[in-house]
């Protein structure tokens, strides 16, 4: 689906937690210097001093070489892309870090990083190239289809789009855990539905926002070709005979644009420590081109399209 996007909790890159142990100072006594001298030779010694704590006491984060993520929400998205009804749809997720291997969201789908970084106590500045096969489920006007009207004109099957992404990431641009990233996705459909390919360009960006929150935030444009657009978009005479919608032909090119934020909140205000968040996504894309003209955009529904969602989530 053009308009459907996971949300996912950020994997944070590790830091040190410094404890300052503070000494304490010594109690002033009352009373005169020989009252005070006197006192001390009948009283007996104090006792010694508690041995002194280290100056730093260091925090283990949970992102080591090994991590995950599980969780699950629900959000409110289009009932297909194009389409001005909204649904209810369910928000799995699943990220983390396996045999070196990065997991990620990747909308309805995964994407893996095959040049993961080693976790490391103080995370290297500089840019990394990030590379791996993404996967994208889509499964537009597959079921739930709201309108009565594109309901007639048929559903239409599932597709897996597979293909490479290659991105670069920066870190440490604003703020020391920050990550800037700037990429494109190449897949194509696997499964005999549109048969065409998609390109995604992206660029994202994620940091820390005070102690317990991380903020993620995307945008993207998607470019398709040819096929996609005929199986999505087009009104074929028989669909037109179906639904009473108007004859269309859509062809390939920019498809869409959008943005997308995700918040995440650390109940235990530790996101370097796992256990459960609470996650907020939402966003805006807006359809272009074809896809936008066809009349079960134009027609039947609105080119601008949104999401908005929440869950839980468990890192471990």
């Amino acid at each position: 689906m053009t308009s459907r996007t996971s949300f996912a909790p950020l994997a944070l890159a590790l830091t040190l937690a410094v404890c300052h142990a503070g000494a304490a100072a010594p109690a002033l006594a009352e009373g005169t210097e020989a009252e005070n001298t006197a006192a001390g030779a009948e009283q007996p010694a104090p006792p010694p001093p508690p041995p002194a704590k280290p100056p730093f006491a260091f925090a283990k984060p949970v992102f080591d070489e090994t991590w995950a993520t599980i969780g699950l929400g629900a959000g409110m998205v289009p009932s297909y892309a194009g389409s001005n009804d909204y649904i209810a749809f369910p928000l799995p997720l699943i990220a983390g870090r396996v045999g070196g291997v990065g997991i990620a969201p990747n909308g309805p789908g995964l994407v893996l990083d095959l040049n993961s970084p080693k976790p490391a106590m103080v995370p290297k500045k500089g840019a990394r190239l990030a590379f791996g096969p993404a996967f994208r489920f889509r499964n537009d006007r597959n079921n739930r289809i709201s309108d009565e009207v594109v309901a007639r004109a048929g559903k239409l099957d599932a597709a897996l789009e597979v293909g490479a992404n290659l991105a670069v990431a920066w870190r440490g641009v604003v703020k020391p855990l920050d990550q800037l990233t700037i990429g494109v996705q190449a897949r194509r459909d696997v499964l005999g539905a549109h048969e065409g390919w998609v390109i995604e360009p992206q660029i994202g960006y994620r940091a820390l926002v005070g102690k317990a929150m991380t903020l993620q935030a995307q945008a993207s444009m998607e470019f398709t070709d040819s096929r996609f657009a005929r199986y999505y978009f087009s009104v074929t005479p028989a669909q037109s005979a179906a639904s009473g919608l108007a004859q269309y032909s859509a062809d390939g090119g920019l498809n869409r644009v959008g943005t997308t934020a995700i918040l995440s909140y650390d109940l235990d205000r530790n996101p370097l420590n796992g256990g459960w968040a609470l996650t907020g996504v939402g966003g805006y894309s807006r359809l272009v081109g074809d896809s936008a003209d066809t009349p079960y955009t134009a027609v039947r529904g609105d080119a601008n399209q949104f999401i908005l969602g929440g869950g839980v989530a468990y890192t471990f």
